[in-house]
């Protein structure tokens, strides 16, 4: 299982795609995209921030068997403050503009929130500091104020729902847990504080940390402007610190990508970062399973191979508590019973 996906994304690797190309053909890509991370052995994800609800759309459609993908868990847009990284912040776009997510004040979020439950979302997501591909957003600027933050919080809980909160810089993330959202997204810049009020609260860090590779690696060339490139920067090499930090002090770390910075069935690979940065085979494996069904509050459905559960398997054909790179190339995935891969 795989927490922070961006399954609903245009078709290009090319950073400007999204100029060119309609939100429609970012659902029809949402569609290549699903299948691609079910044939990487990903039978459930969660879908952090998309447009118009079109991770709505794409989950019931893949709920009711008309194209194969992963069961998902879908926020719907993503809350953010004016001008902040849930905002549109386009080269091209008009004053007017806003992403649909925008929000200010404690009663506009609790409007948003419940704008998003009414639209079929299973969890809210927003933005509470910057992040590295928007522009002109700094990741460690804290974006929501305490009191905006717990409206969110309140809201999405009364209305059954989980927060997931992007939070790169510290203090941001100290925010977001006292506010008291259920993980922190990235989790880039973590003291030793923020890491054990999160132990004590609870919260869950979902920490990409495969992806700075192929930014640094490919972004250039896939036409990422040098801004967000240098942002990586700062952000790649602390942020893998604070995973290594979290594990050892005994957060609850969960798989978690962000994919769609890097192109989509690719997830396997941060599998090998999370053994290379401190987690031992055995915990990269129930950081994609177990733990992520307790994030979720879907122990019932999925997380372990047990009677009542979805029968959701996926075979390698070496032992991955042996060498963990064999989660990048899966043999076999069944999800709820079906067989979509059997090399």
């Amino acid at each position: 299982m795989d927490m922070h996906t961006h399954i609903v994304s245009n078709l290009a690797n090319n950073f400007f795609a999204g100029y060119f190309q309609s939100p429609h053909r970012a659902t029809i890509g949402g569609v290549v995209n699903a299948k691609k991370t079910l044939m990487a052995g990903f039978t459930t994800i969660r879908n952090v921030g998309a447009a118009d609800y079109m991770d709505v759309a794409l989950r019931n459609s893949i709920n009711d068997g008309e194209i194969p993908g992963p069961r998902m868990a879908v926020s719907g847009p993503g809350l953010g403050i004016t001008g902040g990284h849930c905002d549109s912040n386009s080269l091209n776009s008009s004053y007017e503009e806003r992403s649909d997510g925008v929000a200010d004040g404690p009663w506009a979020v609790r409007e948003q929130v419940r704008k998003n439950v009414k639209y079929g979302t299973d969890l809210t997501k927003f933005c509470a500091t910057g992040g590295v591909f928007s522009k002109g957003t700094q990741v460690n600027s804290t974006q929501y104020t305490l009191e905006e933050m717990q409206a969110i919080v309140d809201e999405s809980h009364m209305l059954g729902r989980k927060v997931a909160a992007h939070a790169h810089g510290n203090e941001g993330i100290k925010r977001a847990i006292i506010a008291g959202v259920d993980s922190i997204e990235h989790a880039s810049f973590l003291d030793r504080e923020a890491i054990q009020m999160g132990i004590d609260n609870g919260t869950y860090f979902a920490m990409d940390i495969y992806n700075t590779e192929y930014t640094l690696e490919r972004g250039a060339e896939n036409g990422v402007p040098e801004e967000n490139i240098e942002k990586e920067r700062q952000v790649g090499t602390r942020q893998r610190q604070s995973f290594t930090l979290a594990v050892e002090m005994g957060a609850k770390v969960v798989f978690a990508t962000d994919s769609g910075v890097y192109p989509h069935g690719d997830n396997g690979k941060q599998f090998a970062r999370a053994v290379r940065f401190g987690m031992t085979p055995a915990q990269a494996l129930q950081s994609a399973t177990s733990l992520t069904a307790e994030l979720l509050g879907w122990e019932d459905r999925v997380g372990a191979i047990e009677d009542g559960l979805y029968a959701d398997i996926i075979a390698v054909h070496g032992n991955p508590l042996d060498d963990i790179s064999e989660m990048e190339d899966v043999d076999f995935v069944m999800k709820g019973g079906v067989v979509y891969k059997n090399q």
